[in-house]
């Protein structure tokens, strides 16, 4: 159904006449008695309705949507730094020593407590393995949701930040099946992998975190492009996987370790020419796992 409004005002160009009509649907206005196009596309007056929150069908303008990786959760307000009043005209001497007072006091309050302000760092560290381990926001808010958990269950007291923000993370990866290992997430934050095992199992247990198995798959993209390998070995070594996981011979092990092994055939059977040491410096896996897994491989899988 088109919605068209009549408004009076400007003359139509042709025939003289006051009646114009606005088509709400095409933005054209239009002479009412001639027909006359006198614009093709006229801005729209209305309000801009965007949302943005998550939820489309809110069209209330309310700013951006709440996140558990602020430590407010995006919901507190901030005093801006411009000395200027809401028309825009600067404060005096007087009332700018005053808002400085209040402006330091209101930063100060953002985080009263300790918890507080063991969140907000937990959160600024998570913000920062973010771009260095190339991890999604999916994975980040995860992360943070976990950790809101430790510290619900008191976990955090007496421990290390680091150490539990590497193991949220860590735990976070596993939920969402992000291909990053104990090692990366250790060196990206610069802790030992000891300290981020050993916090992982406490969350893990604590927290009763549902993890789901592994797939060795996933894995064989991040191998393949550090190693260099080309995409017919890569496709062999994932058609390798399938095979193994229908026989069952991948339950159990290592999923970096299979999937080393599964390109390690791969490169054989496609003539391509890789050492064990080249595919495990990529993996992270040690040659011993990836002939161990290879022997493995080889006795239940023909290769074409």
């Amino acid at each position: 159904m088109l919605k068209s409004t009549v408004i009076s005002g400007p003359k139509c160009p042709s025939c003289g006449d006051r009646k114009m009509v606005t088509d709400q649907n095409t933005g054209e206005l239009f002479c009412g008695k001639c027909g006359f196009v006198v614009t093709d596309k006229i801005s729209d007056s209305g309000a801009e309705w965007r949302s943005f929150a998550n939820d489309e069908t809110n069209r209330a303008r309310v700013g951006a949507g709440t996140s558990l990786t602020m430590h407010d959760m995006g919901l507190s307000t901030i005093i801006g730094t411009q000395n200027k009043d809401s028309t825009g005209k600067p404060l005096t001497s007087a009332m700018k020593s005053s808002i400085e007072r209040l402006r330091t006091w209101d930063s100060r309050t953002q985080a009263h407590s300790s918890a507080d302000r063991n969140l907000r760092q937990a959160l600024n560290e998570m913000d920062k393995l973010k771009d260095k381990l190339a991890l999604t926001d999916a994975v980040i808010e995860k992360a943070a949701y976990i950790y809101r958990k430790a510290m619900e269950k008191k976990l955090v007291r007496g421990r290390s930040i680091q150490g539990l923000v590497a193991a949220c993370l860590y735990a976070s990866c596993r939920n969402t099946e992000t291909p990053r290992t104990l090692d990366d997430i250790a060196k990206g934050i610069n802790i030992r992998r000891k300290d981020v095992a050993r916090c992982y199992r406490l969350i893990f247990r604590e927290l009763e975190l549902k993890m789901p198995v592994v797939d060795p798959v996933k894995g064989v993209s991040r191998i393949a492009s550090i190693a260099k390998l080309t995409e017919k070995s890569k496709r062999k070594a994932i058609l390798i996987l399938e095979r193994a996981k229908k026989l069952g011979i991948v339950a159990g092990k290592d999923p970096m370790g299979i999937a080393a092994a599964a390109l390690y055939l791969a490169c054989i059977s496609t003539g391509e020419v890789k050492s064990q040491k080249d595919i495990s410096i990529a993996s992270g896996v040690t040659e011993v796992t990836i002939r161990n897994r290879c022997a493995g491989l080889r006795k239940m899988i023909q290769l074409e």
